[in-house]
């Protein structure tokens, strides 16, 4: 056929085609038709919904989402584990990424924004499993997050004020607690006027005003092209950046993010994974040592004191994303000022 495969095209084509070839079907069986030609097939439509933020995949009749914080099972189901592998093939194939025996998993950014991760036998057990994760902005500004009980009015002053001031922030908390979220919002409080690169494996930062976006990509088919966001990070600082705000650390870049922070570019923001602000800077500490640069951990703990002026930890409790603490960073203490 010469029908793009794209979900517009799909629709006309499908649309026309059906009084001939399945007169009794109706809409959705046209909907579903295309899912399974664009998309990952049944799922499509729990991607559809706005309140889901995970989609999980544990096999072909054993689908949970996220929906507003909590995990409930679908009555989603596939009709066996290789209509999984074939609609995940049928997502990568475009970005040039593949999954098979011999690359067993896969993690990629689809065009929508959603992050997807796949493993499939022998590294998975059981058969294959997918996570696909959307970028859902749960808060718009800070005055929202304080309408939801997500902070008081006294943290959000604080946090506004952080910002204005141009403090290096650091959010930190555990897997879906709205790290990203939070980061969102605190980047909303940029001057417009403000020259901000963004630095992320998935673009998923919606900034206002002058703003240039930097994002990493994964080895292709052959493992080749990839970017990591060491190497953005470095192009970054050549781009005349006011401030720099990057996704998440979680490797080598780590270094570099906190010399950066050191060395003009004051208002610069990240996020890590960490359950409290002293764990945070242990996991940056570390992260930054693997950057091999033969400095010791005294004076890598020494730039990250004098880098981080606020560390924000994020919770996640009954479905409520939560800021559980804003600390001020010192040079040998860490002092909690919200709440107080």
């Amino acid at each position: 056929s010469d029908v793009p495969l794209e979900r517009g095209a799909l629709t006309a084509a499908a649309s026309a085609i059906a009084p001939d070839v399945a007169p009794l079907a109706g809409p959705d069986a046209i909907v579903d038709a295309v899912d399974a030609l664009a998309g990952l097939g049944p799922v499509e439509r729990l991607l559809r919904d706005p309140e889901v933020t995970d989609v999980l995949v544990n096999g072909p009749s054993d689908v949970w989402i996220e929906r507003r914080g909590v995990l409930e099972r679908s009555d989603c189901s596939f009709a066996d584990d290789r209509a999984i592998i074939a609609a995940v093939e049928r997502v990568l194939a475009p970005l040039g990424l593949r999954i098979d025996r011999a690359s067993p998993a896969v993690d990629a950014r689809l065009p929508d924004g959603s992050r997807l991760h796949a493993v499939i036998p022998p590294a998975s057990v059981d058969g294959p499993v997918v996570a696909v994760r959307r970028f859902s902005e749960i808060v718009s500004d800070l005055d929202e997050l304080v309408a939801g009980g997500g902070i008081s009015v006294d943290g959000a002053a604080q946090l506004r004020s952080a910002v204005a001031a141009r403090r290096n922030l650091l959010v930190a908390g555990g897997t879906g607690a709205g790290k990203t979220t939070l980061l969102n919002v605190l980047s909303k409080e940029i001057d417009p006027s403000e020259r901000t690169v963004t630095v992320e494996d998935a673009a998923e930062l919606r900034l206002d005003g002058h703003v240039v976006r930097l994002e990493g990509r994964p080895p292709n088919a052959e493992g080749a092209g990839e970017i990591t966001l060491r190497t953005l990070l470095r192009h970054a600082l050549r781009l005349r950046p006011d401030r720099l705000v990057i996704g998440e650390v979680r490797g080598p870049e780590a270094l570099d993010m906190v010399q950066a922070m050191s060395t003009g570019h004051d208002g610069s923001m990240s996020t890590i994974h960490a359950n409290g602000p002293e764990e945070a800077l242990w996991r940056l500490e570390s992260l930054a040592a693997t950057a091999g640069s033969g400095a010791s951990m005294e004076t890598l703990r020494r730039q990250i004191r004098s880098a981080i002026d606020r560390v924000v930890i994020v919770s996640r409790r009954s479905g409520k994303r939560t800021v559980a603490s804003i600390s001020e960073v010192g040079a040998d203490t860490i002092n909690e000022i919200y709440p107080c």
